[in-house]
């Protein structure tokens, strides 16, 4: 198995999705994986260091495994069936037994990022991709190129900016004053940013 690591985010046109590009520790392989608008924004608010006010659903699973003295050793893409990719969640009990779980790619990434543990890709899916027939994204799909020191910035700002209005307006209707306030600071400095593009 090889370790990988999350290079950029970029929108891809031809799904309507986004592109979440793993490259190899030594840079010498990449493998984009699609995934939805609501994973690519789950992978994107966590790269953004913004907390919600309540867990989200990778949040949840990651308390979850601390409540119960548990931890995430690491994710791995492990195989590519009809084009689709699979992905296994390995954890670690309190016991030392090791448990893994199934998984989709996007989820896995989404709690590998949240645990700080490490992307594995299987050699199988390697040797795979280097078929022509599962390298069907080139660089001309993919619209936003995001840099590795703000690897969020640009995934669609716009995406995060109405990510963070919808959690400013539940932190108004709840009266949690102080997140609505940090909410809304972020979210001004963000269309800031935007508007001097």
């Amino acid at each position: 198995m090889n370790k990988f690591l999350v290079k950029r985010i970029s929108y891809y046109a031809p799904s309507k999705g986004y592109a979440v590009l793993l490259e190899s520790e030594d840079g010498s392989r990449s493998l984009p994986i699609i995934v939805g608008s609501s994973e690519a924004q789950s992978i994107a608010l966590y790269l953004e260091n913004v907390t919600m006010p309540r867990p989200m659903t990778h949040d949840l699973f990651i308390n979850f495994l601390d409540s119960m003295d548990s931890k995430v050793n690491r994710s791995s893409i492990v195989r590519i069936q009809n084009g689709t990719y699979f992905a296994e969640v390995e954890i670690e009990l309190p016991n030392g037994e090791k448990v893994i779980v199934d998984s989709r790619p996007s989820d896995a990434i989404s709690i590998a990022l949240r645990s700080m543990s490490p992307i594995f890709i299987t050699d199988s899916v390697i040797n795979t991709i280097n078929d022509k027939n599962y390298n069907e994204i080139n660089d001309d799909d993919l619209e936003v190129n995001i840099p590795d020191k703000n690897i969020s910035k640009g995934i669609s700002q716009e995406m995060v900016i109405e990510s963070l209005n919808d959690a400013l307006d539940k932190a108004v209707i709840k009266e949690e004053y102080e997140v609505a306030a940090r909410l809304r600071d972020r979210i001004k400095q963000l269309e800031e940013n935007l508007n001097t593009k």
